[in-house]
């Protein structure tokens, strides 16, 4: 999937009219069934099922909110086929709609900005469900999982909830990542979907349930290990070029600690640092040339480089510094080409120069709780994305294999968590134990 890119100066840019905000239209239903004869090639190929659950105490026409795990494109055509019977939209990131707004406001699409605050689409939510009497589909996760288990909820999604006064329906896939990871270069593999709809929550449910209880039961429902299920579940993967931008995800070696030294290849992930390779193996697990595996899966591994990262921001060692190519979003017309820049990522935020000094963006550590950042976007690059609702920038890192965007989204959320929720550095409780 391609995207509009226009080469523009950075001045005339920033002269850009910033889109108008537009209210949701009604979906096209021609469009809605088009969507679902369209997906079954995909759909047939993954031998897709599905199962309901309480299914049946959802009015036929009732307008709910429809939250869903988010692991490949293929989680559209899914929500495509369940629901095409009722009228339904579609939050989605707003570069989504470059070049092609009319079309993506006819499927029922509502643009919004991801992990950045936006008031306008709390409102276009209650248009919907108010006005058009029509239900939301939500992806509240807002990326695609890099290792394969569950990213950060907004801490605001119970608010949310209260504020919608709709019911609550779960759609959970079982299979979607494992057939087509973020890391694997848009190559799918032959993996087997399965999906679970189950009405979760009733508006007198929300009502009763204080905030924290609410957060409690939606972490539970996103709560997932994709590769470990795959082995729990004997799920054989066995395509030559499974472990292909595996290093994207397992950037650092966990024999020798260094970073930027792995490459993931074929069926192998292997150090250039140190030497030692690892295999992917048919059924998810890790296995090691010397025979000791540090991790047996890969989310033990991504977990650790999560640990790690903690350490270096309490130890305010951690540091991205690159150059990058730096695209804007200001409308929805195109992304607009400015230039090359600077981004410094450090324990204070992230800090953005560049278009010969006529661009300077700071973004704190508290601003976010999370991080849009991507594996070859749009067949551009590795891209990371900071911004407010006025202008995103995209950056794309000269030194694709160096300048980690798996690292930077780690520390963006272990350093939005400190901010709210201080503990003591490692190293202090280390020695307190030692004491």
């Amino acid at each position: 999937m391609k995207i509009k890119d226009t080469i523009k100066d950075y001045d005339e840019v920033c002269a850009i009219k910033h889109a108008a905000h537009v209210r949701p239209k009604k979906q096209s239903v021609f469009l809605r069934k088009l969507i679902k004869v369209l997906s079954k090639g995909e759909l047939k190929a993954t031998h897709f099922t599905y199962e309901t659950e309480g299914m049946e105490k959802l009015g036929k026409d009732e307008p709910c909110l429809i939250l869903m795990n988010h692991s490949c494109f293929t989680d559209l055509q899914i929500v495509g086929t369940l629901f095409a019977d009722r009228q339904y939209h579609i939050v989605c990131t707003n570069d989504g709609f470059v070049g092609k707004a009319g079309l993506m406001r006819k499927v029922g699409c509502i643009p919004t900005c991801k992990f950045i605050t936006d008031l306008n689409l709390v409102k276009d939510m209650k248009y919907a469900f108010e006005e058009l009497k029509s239900s939301v589909v939500m992806y509240p996760e807002a990326s695609y999982s890099f290792d394969g288990t569950e990213t950060p909820l907004p801490t605001s999604l119970a608010k949310c909830l209260k504020l919608m006064n709709v019911p609550v329906v779960m759609i959970k896939t079982e299979g979607a990542f494992l057939r087509d990871p973020l890391y694997n270069n848009l190559q799918k593999r032959d993996v087997d979907i399965k999906a679970t709809v189950k009405y979760l929550l009733s508006p007198e449910d929300i009502k009763q349930k204080s905030n924290e209880e609410l957060v409690e039961i939606l972490s539970a429902e996103f709560k997932y290990d994709h590769f470990k299920a795959q082995h729990e579940k004997n799920i054989i993967i066995d395509e030559p070029f499974r472990a292909d931008g595996l290093h994207r995800v397992l950037y650092k070696c966990p024999a020798c600690k260094s970073e930027g030294h792995m490459l993931g290849q074929g069926i192998h992930i292997t150090c250039a640092g140190c030497g030692k390779e690892y295999t992917l193996e048919e059924n998810g697990t890790l296995t090691a040339s010397d025979g000791n595996a540090e991790f047996k899966y890969v989310t033990d591994w991504y977990a650790w480089e999560r640990e790690e990262v903690r350490k270096e921001l309490e130890e305010s060692t951690y540091l991205l510094d690159t150059d990058v190519e730096i695209k804007m979003l200001v409308d929805m017309k195109s992304i607009y080409s400015v230039g090359e820049g600077r981004l410094i990522h450090n324990k204070d935020g992230f800090e953005l120069t560049g278009c010969e000094d006529r661009l300077k963006y700071i973004q704190s550590g508290k601003s976010s709780y999370s991080l849009y950042a991507d594996y070859f976007w749009y067949e551009i690059g590795d891209m990371i994305c900071i911004g407010n609702t006025q202008v995103q920038y995209y950056c794309f890192p000269k030194n694709q294999e160096k300048a980690i965007v798996a690292k930077a989204r780690l520390a963006t959320e272990e350093l939005y968590k400190m901010t709210q929720n201080p503990r003591p550095p490692v190293s202090k409780l280390l020695q307190e134990n030692d004491g």
